[in-house]
């Protein structure tokens, strides 16, 4: 377990709601009204629940009958399932030289055309040696030759800047270049 990871707090449950007076909802949903935390645990013993403070901060707190397991269980598959629809994007970062040939162009342009399509952002890096840095011109030649190849699948997110001996860009794919990923079709089976 990361040591950094932050815990949410723990609901109380039962003996652990040490408060005298409790407000007590149903396993249906109804208002039970205010009683003692005892008799409110008797309660939800009594229908082999459990009692669950729901809103500590309330005055009295707010306190549910419910069977605790099955409300964990089904908290941890909805923390499942917003893991799994949640979006990852990643920064691909691509180098290339002022003096970099159109073929090797063409193909640093596919690649990133690529990177676009499967909704990653995109760092281009172009990389001065020795004498170059004196015409950065030839640099932002190059981006713009990559930006007009790439016209209509783009946004900007940081025009072009000279850190070093680097002219750095990125750029982002639009909506509507991304293409959505299919889950894959089960095979047919073949006819023989």
């Amino acid at each position: 377990m990361d040591r950094g990871a932050q815990r949410q707090p723990q609901a109380r449950v039962n003996f652990r709601i040490r408060v005298p007076e409790v407000r007590v909802i149903g396993p249906d949903g109804t208002q039970l009204g205010i009683m003692t935390s005892g008799d409110a645990i008797r309660m939800a013993q009594d229908q082999s629940l459990d009692l669950v403070e729901v809103n500590p901060k309330a005055d009295p707190p707010v306190c549910k009958i419910m069977d605790f397991g099955k409300y964990k269980y089904e908290e941890k598959k909805r923390a499942s399932e917003a893991r799994k629809k949640q979006n990852i994007v990643e920064i691909k970062e691509v180098k290339v030289r002022p003096k970099t040939d159109e073929h090797d162009l063409d193909t640093k342009v596919r690649h990133i055309r690529r990177f676009l399509e499967e909704g990653n952002k995109a760092k281009i890096t172009v990389r001065f040696r020795g004498r170059e840095i004196t015409h950065p011109e030839k640099g932002r030649e190059v981006l713009d030759e990559i930006l007009h190849a790439l016209e209509g699948l783009i946004v900007i997110e940081s025009q072009p800047s000279l850190e070093g001996k680097a002219m750095t860009m990125m750029i982002a794919p639009k909506p509507s270049a991304v293409q959505v990923k299919k889950p894959a079709a089960p095979a047919a089976p073949s006819a023989t």
